[in-house]
């Protein structure tokens, strides 16, 4: 009798061990589709590389990975909505420069702590950022345009995308450390911004490479400098500020992954490998890097590192230059 109760026990224990792995292989990550939230409109650099990555990385991890555009605000409120999510790892966030540095940076009523809201994933790629002028403007290099600048204080204006977007804060960044005093013209939108630079309407613009380019190669913009690890093939006469003597300005944009506050460590490390996967395929980096974007792929802990050190620099520029929202 007492053998049959061991018996039975075992066999209990058993079924018990299977049911438990069993009920482990169910929830084992990811088990559902994954949401990309992308904080702009469609068609921008950021949507671009979210798709990019998108299917191969939904491929990679076994289950769709659906961009969700959620615009406005200078994407916050893309952000937000990430921040606000369940740390599953089912709903993930593109972040970009805009959304977790400049913007809360100059913004005391955003409802996210661009360091302690997120959880850092992964850094998919950084983009070059370049001024270029109006051809009618008096200056066709760095030198000349520096000079013409300081010789002349408030004389030019230059269009951003909007007050505490990239484009306004990396410029503010770059008169704060040279002196120079020029006029801020915001718009809702790069795309408005650009289209009056190359009209005329605004002598320049700092503003991501891969939207300025066709501009500048068809003659209609004159490239200044570029915010690049080094000289770009595509504009082999255009140094970097960098070489001009103005490092700290060269920041690039970059667009990376990240996820809720909290989010599990092995669902962060499952991502961050299999984006890297994603990163390494040929025609994945090719395309990226089409769109003037170089592949980064780094470490939740080198991406955290870069996103607290973006946000610091552009918390120093709002408090140097007296940054206010309009």
């Amino acid at each position: 009798m007492q053998r049959r109760s061991l018996v039975g026990l075992t066999l209990i224990a058993a079924a018990a061990a299977t049911l438990s792995t069993g009920a482990l292989a169910d929830t084992k990550y990811p088990n559902k589709p994954i949401r990309l939230i992308v904080p702009f409109a469609a068609g921008g650099t950021t949507d671009i590389i979210a798709r990019v990555i998108a299917d191969p990385l939904g491929r990679e991890l076994g289950q769709p990975v659906v961009v969700d555009n959620k615009g406005g605000a200078g994407g916050t409120i893309g952000a937000v909505e990430t921040v606000r999510a369940a740390a599953d790892g089912y709903t993930l966030g593109i972040a970009t420069v805009s959304t977790v540095a400049t913007n809360p940076a100059i913004n005391p009523k955003i409802s996210y702590d661009p360091i302690k809201d997120f959880t850092p994933i992964i850094n998919v790629a950084a983009t070059p950022n370049i001024i270029a002028v109006n051809p009618k403007f008096p200056a066709k290099d760095y030198k000349e345009f520096e000079a013409e600048l300081k010789k002349n204080p408030n004389k030019y204006a230059y269009s951003s995308s909007g007050t505490g977007g990239i484009q306004h804060m990396l410029m503010e960044l770059y008169k704060s450390l040279t002196g120079i005093e020029m006029t801020h013209i915001a718009y809702r939108g790069a795309g408005p911004a650009l289209n009056d630079t190359v009209a005329g309407q605004v002598n320049m613009i700092l503003d991501n490479l891969p939207s300025t380019l066709p501009f500048v190669k068809d003659n209609r913009l004159v490239p200044i400098v570029v915010a690049a690890p080094e000289r770009l093939a595509v504009l082999p006469n255009v140094p970097t500020f960098k070489e001009v003597g103005l490092e700290p300005v060269n920041r690039m944009a970059f667009y990376g992954i990240l996820a809720p506050k909290g989010t599990p460590k092995e669902v962060v490390d499952r991502i961050n490998a299999a984006t890297k996967k994603v990163l390494a395929d040929p025609a994945v980096k090719k395309r990226i890097e089409d769109t003037g974007s170089l592949v980064v792929g780094n470490t939740p802990e080198q991406f955290a590192e870069q996103i607290k050190a973006e946000f610091d620099v552009y918390k120093d520029v709002v408090k140097k230059q007296n940054l206010k929202l309009d």
